[in-house]
């Protein structure tokens, strides 16, 4: 049996060693939680790739403005990626958007060219479209990219569960997972399981102490979703 892939947010070296501690698949390496999360220094990836015997997967977002990019933020973003790649970093989590809320596949094609050899996960700036459908025909076509990273289109994934099922049925058979994340918890996780059928979870307070980013990632926490989990897929 296929068990279920559980991804977690780390913001610093000790939440990379409390998240593979508590048997976490992978970790979203990123700073900045307060701004949703922005591209994090050399020193914090170098060291998460070297202590880390599970995947690191490094956000990519240089301000929090929008998700529209400038050629300049574009230049950064390359300059970043090709950075985390000689670091041994085993993918990048990434979107972009035009101002009119389509994926901008402009700025995708660049971002993914500098990505080769690295897995792919566009993240929540999915869940900003102005048409998630339109999107996911737009991702679709990118191979490169394996995982959208979506609470459905809200705030939380557990009040999109509807929403989230679909988009797990439409990409099934294709080179794309389909990662609920924000707002997850241990508690109804089991009832939001049977209803999305997901094979991989994103989480981020849910598996912190007292839930909540002012505190380290909880190992025993981290324990308590795989025990949950366990037996889903």
């Amino acid at each position: 049996m296929t068990k279920m892939l559980i991804e977690v947010i780390g913001l610093s070296i000790d939440d990379v060693i409390q998240a593979e501690k508590g048997g976490a698949d992978r970790v979203e390496l990123c700073q900045s939680i307060v701004e949703d999360g922005l591209t994090p220094s050399y020193g914090l990836v170098k060291s998460a790739v070297e202590i880390a015997r599970i995947p690191i997967n490094v956000m990519i977002r240089p301000h929090n403005k929008s998700f529209v990019y400038t050629p300049n933020d574009v230049k950064l973003m390359v300059e970043d990626i090709r950075m985390i790649r000689e670091l041994g970093a085993n993918g990048i989590v990434l979107g972009a958007l035009t101002e009119e809320g389509l994926v901008d596949e402009a700025v995708l094609e660049q971002l993914l060219y500098e990505a080769e050899g690295l897995q792919v996960t566009f993240h929540r700036a999915f869940d900003m479209a102005s048409d998630q459908q339109e999107a996911l025909d737009t991702i679709l076509k990118y191979e490169e990219i394996t995982t959208i990273l979506t609470s459905g289109g809200g705030r939380s994934a557990f009040d999109y569960a509807s929403s989230l099922k679909k988009l797990i049925d439409q990409t099934k058979g294709t080179h794309l997972t389909i990662m609920p994340g924000s707002g997850l918890r241990v508690e109804g996780l089991e009832a939001f399981y049977q209803e999305v059928q997901a094979e991989a979870l994103h989480f981020g307070t849910g598996v912190r102490v007292d839930c909540h980013y002012e505190h380290d990632i909880s190992a025993p926490q981290i324990e308590r979703v795989r025990q949950a989990t366990k037996g889903m897929i």
